[in-house]
């Protein structure tokens, strides 16, 4: 139950305790941790301590996967890009949460240590499957456009539209998290968030992946005041293994835990973001965080390769764009043939010149595209289209609209002891969202309003941009976030999903295809090379990349051939997006009565595998 995290992880090697609140002497924390060994269930103390000898720091996650991508445990496991924030995770399962409890923790770990993807200044989607009940919900937590925004507010500066206070819009991932608590959680909710503050508070080892970031990113962290703060130090930026701390984060985070998200949407906390915001030009209200509201529906479904896959609907284009792929491709009768690869690649193009009918559903009738995306007819149809000789320029794929460039993006799944299940993907959009960090409350800003479509794009020589995805004051603009949950008949089969913006869609496809069709294990589906499109320019990426490990990935010659044969132009990309994916073992069942309770309709529990993509360094845990 309790949990020690390795000190060059966490904050450089000062002790301190995660979930201690501030005042428990060390002896008092071992005597209560005896104590809930034996009221399991009653209590939680969540904490994770970190100890250094004269300055040799030992590693003491428990649970926590070092050498590897992937770890297998019975009762639950977390996978997230950051192993940290997997630990954090596993160590609420360990206390008894549930999966939404977990994935709390995580994702509010994530958002102090991978800030250039993710955090409470932006917007995710969560689906959460109930292994009791069956059911699973989408909770649309999507950032949404302020009340005062409008389809012509970057005419006179385009470029605001993607950087700076102009490109925020009203974030949403706190709420979306606090909703899935509010209809789950079992744990105290100032307990989930407590690991965060810590870290935001006391320090957070800057990782190979966040320093990468930093120095994409110099010129905008040097250009605010608040980013410069956060991560410049004695006039250099930090290094990987340096120390940050986000002290008004901490602040934030702390006022977030004693009053749950209304102390951000409805108290100082919001205030102070939306002056901060509006005093930098943006257009941020406290009206706004107020009247933001998380969607909650049932998720989507849809069956494909003897599966069902369930995730979020529109204005996510990620699930039905999975669907139409998958359904394109299990039409035909060999999956791993010399056209396989050139078929996916037809199969994407054709998804995204559909994708952009797409918007969000509140605003805009999506039915007849959603409807066409998840059939087989339509599906049968586009293969018809599909040559395994050749392929062909944008326009043959009958593209209306213009994409549109989603960045960033943080995914991590959960499985707890009852195979309850949390897909979860967040983000700030590009890296370092806005490019400004709210010095009041520690936030960054996302900068999701360059998700929309709007008309000051249109011009003679390019496609024009898709009205469904005009700006309206509190729509959600397009996401290519792709968070689903596998089920195999109505048992749990498992969780995947990527970051990456508009790769994320291919990526998915490439790790679900890899594993449940052609029967890759779980790390090998991961970390098996992958390829990208975004039909515009008509140019496959093929990753040619080395992760921080020293592992390279690299997608073959022979298969580079094939495509080139058919036409393709080619160009390597490095890291172009990152999954998690945990898969549930449905042959073998961690007790031997377990094949009885399956044939009487109870829940399978078989053995858990989480894998972490080591294109990010991530790593998972399990308990």
């Amino acid at each position: 139950m309790a949990m020690a995290i390795h000190g060059g992880d966490i904050n450089g090697g000062a002790a301190a305790s995660l979930l201690d609140h501030g005042g428990f002497p060390k002896q008092r924390l071992i005597s209560t941790w005896i104590i809930l060994l034996f009221l399991a269930g009653v209590s939680f103390l969540l904490f994770l301590v970190v100890f250094s000898h004269g300055g040799e720091e030992r590693r003491l996650y428990k649970g926590l996967s070092d050498e590897v991508e992937s770890v297998e445990a019975e009762h639950g496991v977390v996978a997230a890009d950051d192993g940290r924030c997997s630990a954090i995770g596993v160590a609420a399962l360990r206390a008894g949460g549930h999966a939404v409890d977990a994935a709390v923790a995580a994702a509010l770990c994530l958002g102090v240590v991978n800030p250039m993807s993710s955090g409470i200044g932006g917007g995710a989607f969560i689906v959460v499957r109930s292994a009791k009940s069956g059911k699973a919900h989408a909770f649309d937590a999507r950032e949404t456009a302020p009340l005062a925004a409008s389809q012509s507010m970057y005419e006179s500066d385009p470029s605001s539209k993607s950087k700076g206070p102009l490109a925020m819009g009203v974030p949403g991932e706190l709420a979306g998290l606090y909703a899935a608590w509010t209809r789950h959680g079992r744990l105290p909710w100032k307990d989930l968030v407590w690991p965060a503050i810590v870290l935001a508070r006391d320090g957070f080892t800057v990782s190979p992946y966040l320093a990468a970031g930093i120095q994409k990113k110099e010129a905008d962290i040097l250009a605010d005041a608040g980013l410069r703060r956060l991560f410049l130090r004695r006039g250099r930026l930090l290094r990987a293994g340096d120390t940050a701390r986000n002290p008004a984060l901490a602040g934030t985070l702390a006022a977030v835990a004693d009053g749950g998200a209304p102390a951000f949407y409805a108290g100082a906390a919001g205030v102070s973001l939306a002056d901060d915001v509006r005093a930098a030009g943006g257009l941020l209200t406290p009206d706004d965080l107020r009247s933001y509201k998380v969607s909650v529906s049932d998720a989507v479904a849809v069956d494909a390769f003897g599966y069902t896959v369930v995730g979020m609907p529109p204005p996510s284009s990620g699930t039905v764009g999975l669907a139409m792929v998958l359904k394109i491709l299990e039409g035909y009768e060999e999956q791993d043939g010399e056209a396989s690869l050139h078929r996916l690649v037809e199969a994407l193009k054709h998804l995204l010149a559909k994708r952009m009918e797409l918007g969000d559903p509140a605003f805009v009738d999506v039915a007849s595209a959603v409807s066409d995306m998840v059939s087989s007819t339509f599906a049968a149809e586009i293969r018809r289209r599909i040559n395994d000789d050749e392929t062909f320029g944008p326009e043959y794929y009958l593209p209306k609209w213009r994409q549109i460039e989603d960045e960033g993006t943080s995914h991590l799944c959960v499985v707890d002891a009852e195979r309850n299940a949390v897909s979860m993907t967040s983000t700030v959009n590009s890296f370092f969202g806005a490019g400004v960090l709210s010095p009041s409350t520690g936030v960054v800003l996302n900068n999701e309003m360059d998700d929309f479509s709007v008309p000051v794009d249109a011009s003679v020589d390019r496609l024009p941009p898709s009205p469904a995805n005009f700006i309206e004051p509190r729509k959600r603009p397009l996401s290519s976030m792709t968070p689903i949950i596998v089920l195999k008949g109505d048992q749990l089969a498992g969780i995947l999903g990527a970051s990456g913006g508009t790769n994320i869609i291919s990526a998915v496809a490439q790790v679900f295809i890899n594993h449940f069709v052609l029967g890759m294990s779980s790390e090998e589906a991961v970390k098996h090379p992958r390829v990208y499109h975004k039909l515009i320019p008509n140019l496959i990426q093929y990753e040619n990349l080395t992760t921080s490990d020293g592992e390279h990935i690299e997608l073959a010659m022979a298969a580079r051939a094939l495509l080139g044969q058919r036409g393709h132009v080619l160009s390597p990309v490095g890291v172009a997006a990152v999954c998690q994916l945990i898969v549930h073992d449905l042959q073998n069942p961690i007790s031997t009565s377990m094949r009885k309770m399956i044939a009487h309709g109870q829940v399978f529990r078989g053995m858990l595998t989480a894998v972490s993509d080591p294109r990010k360094g991530g790593r998972p845990a399990g308990v």
